[in-house]
């Protein structure tokens, strides 16, 4: 199954306030939709945590043994100059998109249905969030650990 299998497997905001609604008895279920969509805005706030403080660390290492690793070589420096800039660049979107905060009562409609669509948009656009800031870290993490590999390789 490829990715684009995946995106068509997914259900439209609209389509999955339909589904959420009958499997919740209708408009009347809505706060026990809103209380399953909940727990998905938890569970991306656990993980754009967990980046943070991957960031952190990240940074807090090349504070320490930056210097020392970067007296190795052009390749050492340039690789942790470029790991360095993504994983500053994963903690901007995360601090300034997927930590900033929207309450769920500020999506409120008199329709359940249009809440629940609106809800499940900004989740999906934590989601996208998410996605872009992990792949920021790990391309700034490769590039470390590149420059870490070239540092014990040189010495």
């Amino acid at each position: 199954m490829t990715a684009r299998d995946v995106n068509k497997q997914m259900l439209a905001p609209d389509r999955e306030a339909d589904h959420l609604l009958s499997l919740y008895g209708g408009p009347g279920g809505l706060d026990r939709c809103i209380e399953f969509l909940r727990h998905q805005f938890d569970v991306i706030q656990t993980r754009s945590q967990l980046l943070l403080t991957l960031s952190t660390l990240a940074l807090t290492i090349t504070g320490f043994s930056g210097p020392k690793i970067a007296e190795t070589g052009m390749f050492a420096r340039l690789s942790m100059a470029v790991g360095i800039l993504f994983v500053l660049a994963a903690i901007a979107l995360l601090l300034l998109g997927g930590l900033r905060i929207r309450w769920i009562s500020q999506l409120m409609s008199d329709d359940a249905r249009r809440t629940l669509e609106r809800i499940i948009r900004y989740r999906n656009q934590k989601t996208r969030y998410y996605f872009w800031e992990l792949t920021l870290l790990v391309i700034g993490l490769i590039s470390y650990v590149a420059s870490v590999v070239s540092f014990l390789l040189g010495s």
